[in-house]
């Protein structure tokens, strides 16, 4: 009842308010278009594609704060998060860090997070539930 709409709120809240603060850091240092440009490039993928990370880090994150389709919301996180793992971290997929920390931790957050609220929906706390 109102525990399991406050732990999707919560949930919601967390992942888009985390993620979001990504998506700003690249607002505000737009060089960091280039380096995603040029992986995508050597990867065989057109630069344009760069853009996208817009989606995925700033409208993604906003539909899941406000509750607003959140589970498309969530399935644009899920790809990218896909996109930024196999393009800059894969070599990490077997790592761990000096404190035996998986080095994968924080994009295995925002992946699984992104596909949990997909799968739960946004709860009754939401601008439009489902």
């Amino acid at each position: 009842m109102y525990s399991d709409a406050m732990g999707k709120l919560v949930l919601r809240l967390t992942v888009g308010i985390l993620l979001l603060l990504h998506g700003v850091a690249k607002i505000m240092h737009p060089g960091s278009l280039e380096f995603i440009a040029s992986t995508l490039a050597s990867a065989g993928l057109p630069a344009e594609i760069s853009y996208a990370i817009y989606i995925g880090e700033v409208t993604a994150p906003l539909m899941l704060i406000f509750g607003y389709y959140t589970r498309i919301g969530g399935l644009i996180i899920v790809v990218n998060m896909l996109f930024a793992i196999g393009l800059v971290h894969q070599h990490e997929l077997f790592s761990l860090t000096k404190h035996g920390g998986w080095s994968l931790e924080l994009q295995a957050f925002y992946l699984l997070g992104g596909l949990s609220v997909a799968l739960l929906g946004s709860g009754k706390y939401a601008i439009k539930q489902g």
